[in-house]
């Protein structure tokens, strides 16, 4: 059996280049479309350097979008705090879907999502402790080795 598609059949149509069998709908199998080529080292390393300096970017600007009201607007009415952080968020975006776009030419999605998780919390860590003066613990420090682990998983097959 396959994975079912929450997808109606003709709206595969619409993606293309190579498939890969085995997504199964209630009446017949249809290829998984590959939008993003096979999983292999990138074409052009610059490229996938760009998508994580951006990355790392984008992160910075999240990380404040979501924490930094902690510290600087507590005083400050919620929804004084809410549209500061929508202001901040909107740079997180301008650089996340650039580096998105450029690094799933280099990486595969889920490599995407695993790669931004642990830029997440490298930038986080350092955001936590220099900003907000968070004392660092050694449970920090396993789960950073948990998410070093889920990158390895991610990456092992390039």
């Amino acid at each position: 059996g396959g994975i079912a598609s929450p997808l109606p059949a003709d709206s595969l149509r619409i993606f293309h280049a190579h498939a890969i069998p085995g997504i199964r709908t209630s009446h017949r199998s249809i290829p998984l479309p590959c939008l993003i080529g096979w999983p292999g080292y990138p074409d052009e390393p610059e490229e996938a350097v760009r998508a994580i300096v951006l990355l790392f970017c984008s992160n910075i600007f999240m990380t404040f979008a979501w924490y930094g009201h902690l510290k600087t607007l507590q005083s400050k009415p919620l929804y004084v705090a809410i549209l500061v952080s929508w202001g901040i968020a909107f740079f997180e975006y301008v650089l996340m879907v650039p580096a998105n776009r450029i690094g799933v030419r280099s990486f595969t999605i889920p490599q995407l999502k695993v790669m931004q998780e642990v830029i997440t919390m490298v930038v986080f860590a350092g955001f936590a402790v220099f900003y907000l003066g968070v004392p660092l613990k050694l449970d920090y420090m396993w789960a950073g080795l948990c998410l070093a682990g889920a990158a390895w998983f991610m990456f092992r097959t390039m």
